[in-house]
């Protein structure tokens, strides 16, 4: 016996079982082995792969008030989280506090959305850029997924999205005393808009904390005749000096190389000195140290007064930041 069609509209979007035996569709039908089900009571002609699809399959059988939250907003918001929470497999979501904990077994529920600011992203409800990175602080400190440096990186995102670090610091004010405050309120100032990506991020950050004079991230780089030559990752105007971050993603391939050799000749004969920088770079001592040295002959800057030790990546914020704990009498 053929199998009872489904109404067309049905195979093209996650639906509530309701929904379809409503419309006719029998209940051995829904339970057919051709359909999914993402989450309880809701079925999909397709197994849902992606985030998106997976929040789409659970918002078909969500509360009337949520938003997608924490890990799971941040990445539906393109804002990049250490590996433990960008390979988090369950959905986040927060509801208002006065609201019944959802339960199911893919969620992760949480609380306070009467507080936190929501943004559509592809139709979905989802807690905004500054929350979202306000969120983060619950992930902070010893033994836990996220450091200083992923807030800076995460940070550098949001502030992409939003025009400016302002948002961030006002999301963390509201709170009063959010988890990770101490780790939160150091990374405010040390956010900038601009970064392409989270090493561009962490290149800047070695640079600065070596002593370094602060980079900007992907300004036009343009010849002493004022032709466009591209941009940069990190720019050092006066001295024309341009730090590009070679990934292994882009730059790796024999192609890559010979458009990352033709780029180089394109900025240097435009006046401009390139410094590539890899990953070993950023974090192992010896070639961190070498790279500054190369940096700082670059800049004017006396190698010998670098702080390579204080360039290595940070995962927490100084102690001495943190404000003294008021004494028990």
């Amino acid at each position: 016996m053929e199998s009872q069609a489904l109404p067309p509209d049905l195979l093209l979007r996650p639906f509530r079982t309701e929904e379809a035996l409503r419309r006719g569709v029998t209940p051995s039908r829904l339970r057919a082995q051709d359909l999914w089900t993402p989450t309880p009571g809701v079925r999909t002609a397709e197994v849902p792969v992606t985030l998106l699809e997976r929040a789409r399959a659970f918002a078909a059988a969500a509360p009337n008030e949520f938003a997608f939250a924490h890990a799971t907003a941040a990445r539906l918001l393109g804002i990049p989280l250490p590996y433990a929470l960008e390979e988090d497999p369950h959905i986040h979501i927060v509801t208002r506090t006065d609201a019944n904990r959802v339960r199911r077994g893919e969620v992760v529920g949480h609380r306070g959305l009467e507080s936190r600011q929501v943004v559509l992203v592809e139709g979905l409800p989802v807690v905004g850029a500054a929350d979202t990175w306000a969120d983060l602080g619950e992930h902070v400190g010893p033994g836990r997924p996220v450091g200083l440096d992923d807030l800076i990186v995460a940070g550098d995102a949001a502030a992409n999205l939003l025009g400016s670090a302002d948002p961030l610091r006002r999301a963390v004010e509201r709170r009063g005393r959010p988890r990770g405050k101490v780790t939160l309120t150091f990374a405010i100032p040390r956010i900038r808009r601009g970064a392409w990506s989270p090493m561009e991020t962490r290149s800047r950050l070695m640079v600065t904390r070596a002593g370094l004079p602060e980079p900007e991230h992907n300004v036009p780089v343009v010849s002493h005749a004022g032709e466009w030559l591209g941009f940069g990752d990190l720019v050092w105007q006066e001295q024309r000096v341009v730090g590009e971050y070679l990934g292994v993603e882009f730059h790796t391939r024999t192609r890559d190389r010979v458009h990352d050799g033709l780029r180089r000749d394109r900025v240097e004969r435009g006046g401009w000195t390139m410094v590539e920088i890899v990953s070993a770079d950023v974090f192992e001592h010896e070639p961190r140290a070498a790279k500054l040295r190369e940096l700082a002959g670059h800049l004017d800057v006396n190698p010998h007064l670098l702080d390579v030790m204080g360039a290595a990546p940070q995962f927490l914020a100084p102690a001495q930041f943190a404000r003294p704990r008021r004494r028990r009498s």
